[in-house]
Protein backbone atom coordinates (compact mmCIF):
# COMPACT_ATOMS: atom_id res chain seq x y z
CA UNK A 1 0.00 0.00 0.00
CA UNK A 2 1.56 3.28 -1.13
CA UNK A 3 -0.05 6.74 -1.06
CA UNK A 4 -0.78 7.82 -4.61
CA UNK A 5 -0.71 11.51 -5.59
CA UNK A 6 -3.65 12.50 -7.75
CA UNK A 7 -4.49 15.87 -9.21
CA UNK A 8 -8.26 15.73 -8.99
CA UNK A 9 -8.85 19.31 -10.06
CA UNK A 10 -6.86 22.39 -11.07
CA UNK A 11 -6.20 23.60 -7.54
CA UNK A 12 -5.97 20.60 -5.22
CA UNK A 13 -3.64 17.61 -5.06
CA UNK A 14 -4.96 14.49 -3.36
CA UNK A 15 -2.70 11.89 -1.82
CA UNK A 16 -4.67 8.69 -1.48
CA UNK A 17 -3.79 5.59 0.54
CA UNK A 18 -5.67 2.30 0.57
CA UNK A 19 -5.30 -0.69 2.89
CA UNK A 20 -3.22 -3.50 1.43
CA UNK A 21 -5.88 -6.04 2.41
CA UNK A 22 -9.67 -6.00 2.67
CA UNK A 23 -11.17 -5.08 6.03
CA UNK A 24 -11.81 -8.02 8.34
CA UNK A 25 -15.49 -7.07 8.43
CA UNK A 26 -17.44 -7.41 5.15
CA UNK A 27 -19.10 -4.16 4.17
CA UNK A 28 -16.31 -1.92 5.50
CA UNK A 29 -14.01 0.02 3.14
CA UNK A 30 -11.40 2.59 4.08
CA UNK A 31 -9.18 5.12 2.37
CA UNK A 32 -6.76 7.75 3.62
CA UNK A 33 -6.68 11.24 2.13
CA UNK A 34 -4.38 14.23 2.31
CA UNK A 35 -5.73 17.09 0.27
CA UNK A 36 -3.32 19.97 -0.28
CA UNK A 37 -4.32 23.26 -1.82
CA UNK A 38 -7.77 24.05 -3.17
CA UNK A 39 -10.59 24.52 -0.72
CA UNK A 40 -12.23 27.81 0.11
CA UNK A 41 -16.00 27.74 -0.03
CA UNK A 42 -17.45 26.54 -2.24
CA UNK A 43 -14.98 23.67 -2.53
CA UNK A 44 -15.40 20.05 -3.50
CA UNK A 45 -18.81 18.52 -4.04
CA UNK A 46 -19.45 15.41 -1.96
CA UNK A 47 -21.73 13.09 -3.93
CA UNK A 48 -24.07 10.49 -2.37
CA UNK A 49 -22.92 6.88 -2.32
CA UNK A 50 -24.82 3.71 -1.33
CA UNK A 51 -23.04 3.54 1.99
CA UNK A 52 -22.94 5.46 5.23
CA UNK A 53 -19.80 7.58 5.08
CA UNK A 54 -17.64 8.48 8.07
CA UNK A 55 -14.65 10.83 7.93
CA UNK A 56 -12.21 11.47 10.77
CA UNK A 57 -9.76 14.35 10.29
CA UNK A 58 -6.48 14.11 12.22
CA UNK A 59 -4.42 17.00 10.85
CA UNK A 60 -6.04 19.77 12.87
CA UNK A 61 -7.95 21.28 9.94
CA UNK A 62 -11.73 20.87 10.34
CA UNK A 63 -14.02 20.24 7.41
CA UNK A 64 -16.30 23.08 6.48
CA UNK A 65 -19.56 22.00 4.87
CA UNK A 66 -22.05 24.09 2.94
CA UNK A 67 -25.33 22.47 2.00
CA UNK A 68 -29.03 22.14 2.66
CA UNK A 69 -28.37 21.98 6.41
CA UNK A 70 -26.47 25.25 6.35
CA UNK A 71 -22.84 25.61 7.37
CA UNK A 72 -21.26 22.85 9.46
CA UNK A 73 -17.70 22.92 10.78
CA UNK A 74 -16.34 19.73 12.31
CA UNK A 75 -13.31 17.43 12.50
CA UNK A 76 -15.50 14.37 12.02
CA UNK A 77 -18.44 13.64 9.75
CA UNK A 78 -21.23 11.11 9.43
CA UNK A 79 -23.15 11.22 6.16
CA UNK A 80 -26.29 9.11 6.17
CA UNK A 81 -27.33 6.91 3.28
CA UNK A 82 -28.58 9.04 0.41
CA UNK A 83 -27.45 12.39 1.83
CA UNK A 84 -27.94 15.48 -0.30
CA UNK A 85 -24.82 16.58 -2.18
CA UNK A 86 -22.91 19.29 -0.36
CA UNK A 87 -19.82 21.44 -0.85
CA UNK A 88 -16.90 20.83 1.46
CA UNK A 89 -13.88 23.07 1.94
CA UNK A 90 -10.98 20.67 2.36
CA UNK A 91 -7.76 22.66 2.23
CA UNK A 92 -4.75 20.80 3.71
CA UNK A 93 -6.97 18.14 5.26
CA UNK A 94 -5.68 14.74 6.44
CA UNK A 95 -8.36 12.17 7.15
CA UNK A 96 -9.43 8.58 7.14
CA UNK A 97 -12.71 8.03 5.33
CA UNK A 98 -14.79 4.94 6.01
CA UNK A 99 -17.65 3.58 3.96
CA UNK A 100 -20.05 1.32 5.79
CA UNK A 101 -22.63 -0.85 4.13
CA UNK A 102 -25.95 -0.12 5.86
CA UNK A 103 -25.84 -3.73 7.07
CA UNK A 104 -22.73 -2.82 9.06
CA UNK A 105 -23.57 0.81 9.83
CA UNK A 106 -26.71 -0.13 11.73
CA UNK A 107 -24.81 -1.86 14.58
CA UNK A 108 -21.61 0.25 14.34
CA UNK A 109 -23.38 3.58 14.84
CA UNK A 110 -25.68 2.25 17.50
CA UNK A 111 -28.88 3.75 16.16
CA UNK A 112 -31.47 2.98 13.49
CA UNK A 113 -30.35 4.39 10.16
CA UNK A 114 -33.79 5.93 9.77
CA UNK A 115 -32.57 8.55 12.27
CA UNK A 116 -29.74 9.47 9.87
CA UNK A 117 -31.92 9.62 6.76
CA UNK A 118 -30.18 11.92 4.29
CA UNK A 119 -28.46 13.95 7.02
CA UNK A 120 -24.85 14.94 7.71
CA UNK A 121 -23.64 15.48 11.25
CA UNK A 122 -20.52 15.25 13.37
CA UNK A 123 -19.47 11.71 14.32
CA UNK A 124 -18.81 13.14 17.80
CA UNK A 125 -22.58 13.47 18.19
CA UNK A 126 -22.86 9.68 17.95
CA UNK A 127 -19.65 8.41 19.55
CA UNK A 128 -18.87 11.25 21.95
CA UNK A 129 -15.33 11.52 23.41
CA UNK A 130 -14.28 8.29 21.66
CA UNK A 131 -13.90 10.30 18.43
CA UNK A 132 -11.46 12.71 20.08
CA UNK A 133 -9.39 9.79 21.36
CA UNK A 134 -9.41 8.15 17.93
CA UNK A 135 -8.41 11.40 16.24
CA UNK A 136 -5.46 11.80 18.61
CA UNK A 137 -4.28 8.24 17.96
CA UNK A 138 -4.55 8.76 14.22
CA UNK A 139 -2.53 11.97 14.51
CA UNK A 140 0.30 10.24 16.36
CA UNK A 141 0.36 7.16 14.13
CA UNK A 142 3.29 7.20 11.74
CA UNK A 143 1.91 5.27 8.80
CA UNK A 144 -1.36 4.71 6.96
CA UNK A 145 -1.43 0.98 7.85
CA UNK A 146 -1.27 1.94 11.53
CA UNK A 147 -4.17 4.34 11.05
CA UNK A 148 -6.29 1.77 9.22
CA UNK A 149 -5.65 -0.74 12.02
CA UNK A 150 -6.77 1.82 14.62
CA UNK A 151 -10.00 2.50 12.76
CA UNK A 152 -10.68 -1.19 12.20
CA UNK A 153 -10.19 -1.93 15.91
CA UNK A 154 -12.72 0.79 16.79
CA UNK A 155 -15.26 -0.54 14.31
CA UNK A 156 -14.79 -4.15 15.43
CA UNK A 157 -15.34 -3.24 19.06
CA UNK A 158 -18.57 -1.46 18.20
CA UNK A 159 -19.82 -4.30 16.02
CA UNK A 160 -19.61 -6.69 18.97
CA UNK A 161 -22.19 -4.71 20.94
CA UNK A 162 -24.42 -3.54 18.09
CA UNK A 163 -27.69 -4.95 16.84
CA UNK A 164 -27.70 -6.75 13.51
CA UNK A 165 -30.03 -6.03 10.63
CA UNK A 166 -32.72 -8.70 10.12
CA UNK A 167 -31.63 -11.43 7.65
CA UNK A 168 -34.58 -10.69 5.35
CA UNK A 169 -33.69 -7.01 5.17
CA UNK A 170 -30.02 -7.85 4.62
CA UNK A 171 -31.01 -10.13 1.73
CA UNK A 172 -33.13 -7.38 0.17
CA UNK A 173 -30.26 -4.87 0.33
CA UNK A 174 -27.83 -7.35 -1.24
CA UNK A 175 -30.31 -8.10 -4.00
CA UNK A 176 -30.71 -4.39 -4.78
CA UNK A 177 -26.94 -3.83 -4.95
CA UNK A 178 -26.31 -6.99 -6.98
CA UNK A 179 -28.89 -5.84 -9.54
CA UNK A 180 -27.47 -2.28 -9.63
CA UNK A 181 -30.77 -0.88 -8.42
CA UNK A 182 -32.99 -2.45 -11.08
CA UNK A 183 -34.91 -4.64 -8.62
CA UNK A 184 -38.66 -4.06 -8.19
CA UNK A 185 -40.06 -3.77 -4.66
CA UNK A 186 -42.85 -6.20 -5.54
CA UNK A 187 -40.26 -8.83 -6.48
CA UNK A 188 -38.46 -8.36 -3.14
CA UNK A 189 -41.71 -8.74 -1.24
CA UNK A 190 -42.72 -11.83 -3.19
CA UNK A 191 -39.39 -13.54 -2.52
CA UNK A 192 -39.57 -12.74 1.20
CA UNK A 193 -43.21 -13.71 1.51
CA UNK A 194 -43.96 -10.28 2.96
CA UNK A 195 -46.55 -7.74 1.94
CA UNK A 196 -45.32 -4.68 0.09
CA UNK A 197 -46.17 -2.57 3.14
CA UNK A 198 -44.18 -4.79 5.50
CA UNK A 199 -41.19 -4.83 3.15
CA UNK A 200 -41.33 -1.04 2.90
CA UNK A 201 -41.59 -0.57 6.67
CA UNK A 202 -38.95 -3.06 7.85
CA UNK A 203 -36.46 -2.11 5.16
CA UNK A 204 -36.91 1.63 5.74
CA UNK A 205 -36.53 1.42 9.52
CA UNK A 206 -33.29 -0.57 9.36
CA UNK A 207 -31.62 0.66 6.16
CA UNK A 208 -32.71 4.28 6.41
CA UNK A 209 -34.29 4.52 2.97
CA UNK A 210 -37.34 2.94 1.41
CA UNK A 211 -36.56 0.06 -0.97
CA UNK A 212 -37.49 2.25 -3.93
CA UNK A 213 -35.22 5.11 -2.84
CA UNK A 214 -32.40 2.67 -2.08
CA UNK A 215 -32.71 1.21 -5.57
CA UNK A 216 -32.66 4.72 -7.07
CA UNK A 217 -29.46 5.51 -5.14
CA UNK A 218 -27.72 2.28 -6.16
CA UNK A 219 -28.68 2.73 -9.81
CA UNK A 220 -27.56 6.38 -9.74
CA UNK A 221 -24.19 5.39 -8.23
CA UNK A 222 -23.63 2.78 -10.93
CA UNK A 223 -24.62 5.26 -13.63
CA UNK A 224 -22.56 8.23 -12.42
CA UNK A 225 -19.41 6.12 -12.15
CA UNK A 226 -19.93 4.97 -15.73
CA UNK A 227 -20.27 8.61 -16.75
CA UNK A 228 -17.03 9.41 -14.91
CA UNK A 229 -15.29 6.63 -16.87
CA UNK A 230 -16.26 8.29 -20.14
CA UNK A 231 -19.55 6.70 -21.23
CA UNK A 232 -22.07 9.08 -22.79
CA UNK A 233 -25.37 9.88 -21.04
CA UNK A 234 -27.20 8.10 -23.88
CA UNK A 235 -25.16 4.93 -23.39
CA UNK A 236 -25.51 5.02 -19.63
CA UNK A 237 -29.26 5.58 -19.72
CA UNK A 238 -29.73 2.64 -22.07
CA UNK A 239 -27.44 0.28 -20.16
CA UNK A 240 -28.52 1.01 -16.58
CA UNK A 241 -32.27 0.70 -16.81
CA UNK A 242 -33.37 4.31 -17.19
CA UNK A 243 -36.41 4.92 -19.35
CA UNK A 244 -34.49 7.49 -21.38
CA UNK A 245 -31.79 10.14 -21.08
CA UNK A 246 -34.13 12.65 -19.42
CA UNK A 247 -34.87 10.08 -16.70
CA UNK A 248 -31.12 9.74 -16.05
CA UNK A 249 -30.79 13.53 -16.05
CA UNK A 250 -33.58 13.79 -13.48
CA UNK A 251 -31.95 11.30 -11.06
CA UNK A 252 -28.46 12.78 -11.41
CA UNK A 253 -29.81 16.23 -10.64
CA UNK A 254 -31.82 14.87 -7.70
CA UNK A 255 -28.72 13.34 -6.11
CA UNK A 256 -26.03 15.87 -7.10
CA UNK A 257 -27.81 19.13 -7.91
CA UNK A 258 -26.12 19.25 -11.31
CA UNK A 259 -26.22 17.70 -14.79
CA UNK A 260 -24.77 14.32 -15.88
CA UNK A 261 -21.98 16.00 -17.85
CA UNK A 262 -20.98 18.20 -14.90
CA UNK A 263 -21.32 15.38 -12.37
CA UNK A 264 -18.99 13.18 -14.42
CA UNK A 265 -16.19 15.74 -13.96
CA UNK A 266 -16.53 16.07 -10.19
CA UNK A 267 -13.12 15.74 -8.45
CA UNK A 268 -14.62 13.47 -5.78
CA UNK A 269 -15.44 10.87 -8.44
CA UNK A 270 -11.93 11.10 -9.87
CA UNK A 271 -10.50 10.41 -6.43
CA UNK A 272 -13.09 7.69 -5.91
CA UNK A 273 -11.63 5.65 -8.73
CA UNK A 274 -8.29 5.57 -6.92
CA UNK A 275 -9.56 5.09 -3.38
CA UNK A 276 -12.22 2.49 -4.22
CA UNK A 277 -11.43 1.21 -7.73
CA UNK A 278 -13.98 -0.89 -9.58
CA UNK A 279 -12.91 -4.51 -9.46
Amino acid sequence: MHPAPLTADSTATWEIARPSRPAATPGVSMAGFRIRGGGGPPGLRAIPHPAVTLAVEFGGRPFELHGAQGRVRSESLTAGLGFSAFEVSAEDVACVQIRLSPLVAHPVLGLPLSELRGSVLALDDLWGPAVTRLRERLHHARTWPERFDLVEAELTARLRIGRDVEPEVAWAWRRITADHGRTRVDDLAAHLGWTRQRTWSRFGSQIGLTPKRAAMLVRFDHAVHRLARGATPTQVAADTGYADQSHLHHDVRAFTGTTPVTAAREPWLAADARAWPTR
